[in-house]
């Protein structure tokens, strides 16, 4: 049986104007292989609402899983969970639960629970609340749309808070031959060894050192004795 797929969506103006580096898609990657869920696709849009809206209904209809990143803070450009309600035909507004947890941390911080900070406590019905163990703020899954924080350390908690309760897969597995030669060299032993092990990934990432041409050759798939086969067959045509 195949692996479930997955999609991530990255909502924000901040990393397409380029001030700010995502640091999410990297660690959603390594998190969902380790998993056994497979990530297809990964799409960033503006904080634009159509935008928004045209991706997740796109997304979630082509993909076993997606998970969002940014936009469900107290500012006015948090628009993601009101274009997530939309994109499933949900209501939305202030939930208690959520405002019991907000009220509680910010009673416990000596601070207000005022207009802005209120708005993280609105959750479209249907939802279930995401546990964010660094902020309080929660994230929510609706439907198979798993919507997160953007700032990394909260996303990460809430990525290990959602997994537990998915059903994976096998994990991903990976070997990597270096290969000092030229990608050129090695094309038609490659093109042979993929039509022969169907099964597998196998991806060429050309490298230049100090002049000198060579290849990362990485075998990816779910059965180690496949990837060990391959690899194995590789390094002895080209006598490594």
């Amino acid at each position: 049986m195949p692996n479930p797929t997955a999609a991530m969506l990255v909502i924000g103006d901040e990393i397409l104007s380029g001030r700010t580096r995502d640091a999410n898609m990297h660690f959603l990657a390594q998190e969902l292989t380790k998993h056994g869920i497979d990530l297809k696709e990964v799409r960033i849009v503006s904080d634009d609402a159509e935008a928004i809206e045209t991706a997740v209904k796109a997304l979630s209809q082509a993909y076993d899983h997606v998970f969002t990143s940014g936009g469900i803070g107290p500012t006015h450009d948090d628009i993601t969970a009101d274009c997530i309600a939309r994109a499933f035909g949900a209501h939305i507004d202030v939930r208690e639960d959520a405002r019991a947890l907000l009220q509680a941390h910010y009673d416990q911080s000596g601070l207000e629970l005022n207009a802005a900070r209120l708005r993280m406590a609105r959750i479209p019905d249907g939802a279930t609340l995401i546990d964010n163990p660094v902020s309080t703020a929660p994230g929510f899954t609706l439907g198979n749309v798993h919507v997160m924080a953007g700032v990394p350390s909260v996303f990460r908690a809430m990525v290990a808070s959602v997994l537990p309760t998915l059903t994976g897969g096998k994990p991903l597995l990976s070997q990597t031959l270096r290969v000092d030669r030229g990608e050129g060299d090695i094309a038609a032993n490659l093109s042979a060894l993929a039509q022969d092990f169907d099964d597998l990934s196998i991806g060429c990432y050309p490298f230049q050192i100090n002049g000198v041409f060579g290849a990362n050759v990485v075998v990816r798939g779910t059965d180690g004795a496949r990837i060990d086969a391959a690899i194995t067959r590789l390094a002895r045509e080209l006598d490594l």
